[in-house]
């Protein structure tokens, strides 16, 4: 399925999948990243590269993908990719790209046990391109939400995107939603999508967890969910501007995922900004955060 998204110029993103997993590519054509870590259970590769405070000014490819840390192994398949065509950090005759990387868990199919492994990373990379599909594809393509009560429970989720406009300056968010909480529609306070009860009707986790109930199915969950996704501008940012955009999005998540950020999940967003707009931060920040938000809900809608 597609949205109406805009990606900045250069960037280009690609998904491949298989019938369990999968990896999102978004090749960054040398933009200003950044990166906000803030679920308890983060599995990541490269994100201190990202840091303010860190020399490297610039990155080569953003990677999302399912498999747990198995599913690291994706990031190598992009770095084949991008050195094959020369791109990367130049050290005398040779090249190495920059390549950063969060991962979801959802190794949940019984019997069955697969990972995005290093061919899968090549060809989210190879299929990457200015048009962008979401739903069950890519990272997305094993997500789902709602995981409280396990798997049996859980409801279908996806990768979803939305974008936010400020005269000619937009900010997009592209994020796979694999949560241990339930989706809601931020405006109506209804629950979207999550964990269902024998009868049909939605549980409501935070409900159950604030009343002790279930504490302890909290605690077996540890590490088998997690959020990950890209905020993107078109905004001219330095790389204090562009993590400052990944941080402030999580609020995003939190407006449309209940509970975020818990132990049992590694919520992470990476931040992307190449252009020459101008935009006022507090404006950028707080479309980052409405696009966040509808990239969740929307990831639930397909």
């Amino acid at each position: 399925m597609k949205f109406n998204v805009s990606i900045p110029d250069g960037i280009k993103i690609g998904h491949a999948h298989d019938e369990y997993t999968g990896v999102t590519c978004i090749l960054a054509d040398g933009a200003v990243g950044g990166v906000s870590v803030r679920g308890g259970a983060p599995g990541t590769r490269e994100t201190d590269m990202l840091a303010a405070e860190k020399s490297q000014g610039h990155v080569d490819a953003i990677v999302l993908s399912g498999g747990s840390a198995y599913g690291l192994e994706a990031s190598c398949g992009v770095m084949q990719y991008l050195s094959e065509r020369g791109v990367g950090f130049a050290v005398g005759d040779k090249v190495v790209p920059l390549v950063a990387q969060a991962i979801l868990y959802d190794l949940n199919t019984p019997g069955e046990y697969h990972y995005p492994d290093k061919s899968m990373g090549y060809e989210a990379a190879k299929n990457a391109s200015s048009y962008v599909e979401f739903g069950a594809v890519g990272a997305g393509r094993g997500a789902t939400v709602g995981k409280i009560l396990g798997a049996q429970s859980a409801a279908k989720s996806g990768i979803g995107g939305a974008t936010y406009n400020f005269g000619d300056v937009f900010v997009t968010a592209i994020i796979a939603v694999n949560a241990l909480g339930d989706v809601y529609d931020r405006k109506t306070g209804n629950i979207l999508s999550g964990a269902k009860l024998p009868d049909g009707k939605y549980l409501n986790t935070v409900d159950a967890l604030t009343s002790g109930a279930l504490l302890q199915m909290l605690k077996m969950r540890s590490g088998t969910n997690t959020t990950v996704g890209c905020i993107m501008t078109n905004a001219k940012l330095d790389k204090t501007q562009v993590n400052k955009l990944a941080a402030v999005a999580h609020d995003g998540l939190a407006l449309s995922i209940r509970p975020v950020h818990t132990d049992a999940d590694g919520d992470t967003l990476f931040a992307l900004a190449k252009g020459d707009k101008t935009c006022d931060m507090n404006i950028l920040m707080t479309l980052a955060v409405e696009a966040a938000a509808q990239a969740v809900e929307n990831a639930v809608k397909l």
